[in-house]
């Protein structure tokens, strides 16, 4: 993709990943993602982040589409280390020589950590400094842990722009560069993927941050994130609340079952439990760990108000494909979640309490588990019908 001119003299410069699958640990299907980054043209010349390593003959070739002939960049802004934004770094510095290249306090120590440079003009810039390219000046915040603790914002009063780098992103291979070029309610699904899967823990510094955006009066008209698309005019406020809206973590009248089964018995009681649920008016999921994997799980897991789990007992433990779908769950520490666990076995019977304390550690409201040996009769999978709707009611009371 050449490069596109999203304000007077400011440019993505950045590459589509058409064939990424994976990212962070969560599957892309089809949908790929995008590394963005910028060129601001003034008296200084400005580059926003760089990409991906293997994405660096793309980005020279975008550059040279704008710079012309004169190949030379003043400043370097890095507001995130990771290798996706970042990887490109030590061979555009090799190239282009700035003079300062800006980072956070946290960002510095991480350059020296992944690149064990010498002798590169580093410059940090904590919350409050800004700097001037001529006609624009750039202010920068730090954003620390979201998602990493070098993360930082770099602002444009001039424009009304913010770069906010992995902040207000989406995985998503797309020719558009624009929110309001795509359907919105793609973006929104592949927003809140995003966040189920990326953002999802430091969800108490997202509502910080945009209440101290909101506190000092920006003035922002475009969200220039370092994934995906890019947000302008009323699409800022709307992404801001919507991001709001995922950082409460309000929960909505929907449960989640994730089982894995060997025999079919958990399957049996999960199911049951499922009709229960729905019978009382809730919007069920229910998703087989053999074939769905455990980042979309989570991303169905987000909105969800209950998760019932559900595994055999397994020598003494649960299935391993269970095992990796709670350790993910529990890494992205989702809130405001009741749990509860249906399992099978043969002799030693541990499924159950293995699941509840998994449950418990997410700081789960637990409802009481149902077990059975080897095959549940029509009196267990009435039991786990009532389950479902005790769980149900659990739901009605805590979303009123």
């Amino acid at each position: 993709m050449k490069p596109r001119e999203i304000k007077d003299g400011i440019y993505w410069v950045g590459a589509v990943d058409w064939n990424r699958r994976s990212f962070h640990g969560y599957s892309l299907s089809h949908k790929g993602t995008t590394y963005n980054n910028y060129l601001i043209k003034d008296e200084k010349i400005a580059l926003i982040d760089t990409v991906a390593e293997e994405f660096w003959p793309t980005l020279q070739c975008n550059l040279a589409h704008v710079l012309g002939s004169d190949e030379k960049i003043d400043y370097f802004v890095i507001n995130h280390l990771e290798p996706d934004h970042a990887g490109s770094l030590a061979l555009a510095v090799e190239k282009y020589r700035p003079e300062k290249i800006y980072t956070s306090p946290m960002g510095q120590k991480a350059m020296e950590a992944h690149f064990h440079y010498k002798d590169w003009p580093v410059e940090v810039v904590p919350t409050g400094t800004e700097i001037s390219l001529g006609k624009r000046t750039l202010h920068f915040v730090e954003a620390r842990m979201l998602h990493w603790p070098d993360s930082m914002l770099t602002y444009c009063p001039e424009d009304k722009i913010v770069f906010t780098n992995d902040a207000f992103g989406q995985n998503w291979a797309t020719s558009e560069r624009f929110a309001d070029e795509v359907d919105r309610a793609v973006l929104e699904r592949l927003m809140g993927e995003y966040y189920a899967n990326i953002v999802l823990p430091y969800s108490a510094v997202v509502l910080k941050l945009i209440a101290s955006i909101r506190e000092m009066g920006l003035a922002i008209d475009t969200i220039c994130p370092d994934h995906g698309l890019i947000f302008r005019g009323d699409d800022c406020k709307w992404v801001m609340d919507k991001y709001v809206e995922f950082a409460e973590q309000k929960p909505k009248n929907k449960a989640v079952i994730v089982y894995d089964t060997m025999w079919h018995s958990t399957e049996k009681m999960a199911l049951a439990t499922a009709s229960g649920l729905a019978d009382a008016g809730v919007s069920v999921r229910v998703m087989c760990m053999k074939n769905n994997h455990h980042s979309d799980v989570m991303s169905e897991i987000f909105d969800a108000a209950a998760v019932v789990v559900g595994s055999p007992t397994h020598n003494n433990t649960i299935l391993p494909l269970m095992a990796d779908m709670l350790t993910y769950m529990k890494g992205l520490r989702p809130q405001n979640k009741i749990g509860a666990a249906v399992g099978s076995f043969g002799w030693s019977g541990e499924c159950i309490k293995i699941l509840t304390k998994w449950l418990e550690d997410c700081n789960m409201e637990v409802v009481e588990g149902i077990k059975v040996k080897h095959v549940p009769t029509h009196e267990v999978l009435g039991q786990c019908y009532e389950q479902g709707k005790a769980i149900a009611a659990a739901i009605k009371a805590k979303i009123g």
